[in-house]
């Protein structure tokens, strides 16, 4: 896939997401759409096929596609507050704070929630999951983050799916910053609601979610939503209605996105685009490893999506300023999310290749160098 950024170019977004996008995707923004007119409805139809076909699914035998107004959050809202029923239980797996934020969700609509906690740094066990699942009965639902972007660490989603299965009860997979660069078998991993978005892996813009979902059991969830605008039943019915958006549809970002969705059949699909993060997080690591700046997750469980760093080891150091000699030199990182340690995050997704990435290590050095924290502690 070619680089085809232009000479004057944004700073790069080295980050899970809002994350850099190519120049034909900010490119098919540069027009205004009608929400009713029938070409956009055609296009929406369009992009939530495309979305089945990319997760390797269609609406038969059952599936469907719901983009749902706002970040990933949102969709992730709506799908826990629309799937556990009124008199139901969550069982909410978290390593991470995007799992605590699903905790949080279901708290904040007074839903019963009980959080599976490991370490920030371990996966969770598929046989703990079933263990709580055979000592509750009362727990309907289970929710998962696949790639937790606190770290990066990827949670064994299908093995978890198949304790969930087994036992029959609802099963909800956050692969906000998986879908779209990381072959998920729904089917085989029982997953009833998968939940991403349009600023991730397909490099379109923020705008919308998207759940893929099926279609028995987004039935089985009509009447449970404990919000109006987030009701993911009430949204699936109003595309299947008139192909309509219920709300004011986000239409310059739809319009990204199905740019987005081209980009990546040209790239070569999923196994394409998964190919160049990878790369891309090699060189992150060997670039690394070249200034003696240590990975928080062991490599056994590190995805290639966004890697954690400790902060380096020298008295001086200070992220604040590490940041901003970064941005400074047009590169764009995230501070760290971690609950006890001081670590900042790297994404490699995005619009973005080897070059790049070697660009940013090279500038990673030369901000320690000003700041005087060379050689590192340790």
């Amino acid at each position: 896939m070619p680089n085809d950024r232009p000479p004057s170019r944004d700073k790069l977004l080295f980050t899970p997401g809002p994350l850099t996008t190519s120049r034909a995707v900010k490119e098919a923004m540069l027009r205004d759409a009608g929400s009713w007119h029938v070409e956009f409805n055609d296009l929406v139809r369009s992009v939530r096929a495309r979305l089945l076909a990319l997760a390797g699914v269609s609406q038969e035998p059952g599936y469907e596609a719901v983009l749902m107004q706002g970040s990933g959050t949102f969709g992730v809202e709506a799908a826990v507050t629309s799937a556990v029923p009124r008199d139901g239980r969550l069982l909410a797996v978290t390593n991470g704070a995007y799992g605590e934020r699903i905790v949080q969700m279901a708290r904040t609509a007074d839903i019963d929630v009980e959080p599976l906690r490991t370490p920030e740094d371990t996966p969770p066990d598929p046989a703990a999951i079933a263990r709580a699942l055979d000592a509750d009965a009362a727990i309907t639902t289970v929710a998962v983050a696949h790639c937790e972007t606190t770290t990066g660490i990827l949670n064994p989603v299908e093995a978890i799916g198949c304790a969930v299965k087994e036992r029959s009860r609802t099963y909800l997979v956050d692969a906000m910053s998986s879908f779209g660069a990381i072959a998920i078998d729904i089917e085989r991993a029982g997953i009833d609601y998968l939940v991403s978005s349009a600023n991730k892996c397909i490099e379109g813009v923020p705008g919308f979610s998207f759940v893929i979902a099926r279609r028995d059991a987004l039935e089985a969830a009509e009447g449970r939503a404990r919000s109006l605008s987030l009701d993911l039943v009430a949204q699936w019915r109003g595309f299947e209605r008139n192909g309509q958006f219920r709300f004011t549809p986000p239409t310059h970002a739809i319009l990204a996105f199905d740019r987005a969705l081209r980009e990546l059949e040209e790239e070569g699909g999923i196994e394409a685009r998964g190919a160049r993060y990878r790369r891309n997080h090699e060189a992150l690591m060997t670039g690394m490893r070249a200034l003696g700046l240590r990975p928080y997750l062991p490599p056994e469980v590190q995805s290639f999506i966004i890697t954690s760093f400790h902060y380096p080891r020298h008295p001086v150091f200070d992220f604040d300023t590490f940041y901003r000699k970064l941005s400074d030199r047009g590169m764009i990182i995230y501070p760290g999310k971690l609950t006890d340690v001081d670590c900042f995050r790297i994404g490699t997704i995005g619009h973005i290749f080897e070059d790049d990435v070697r660009a940013l290590t090279d500038a990673i050095g030369a901000a320690l160098d000003e700041m005087g924290c060379r050689p590192l502690d340790g």
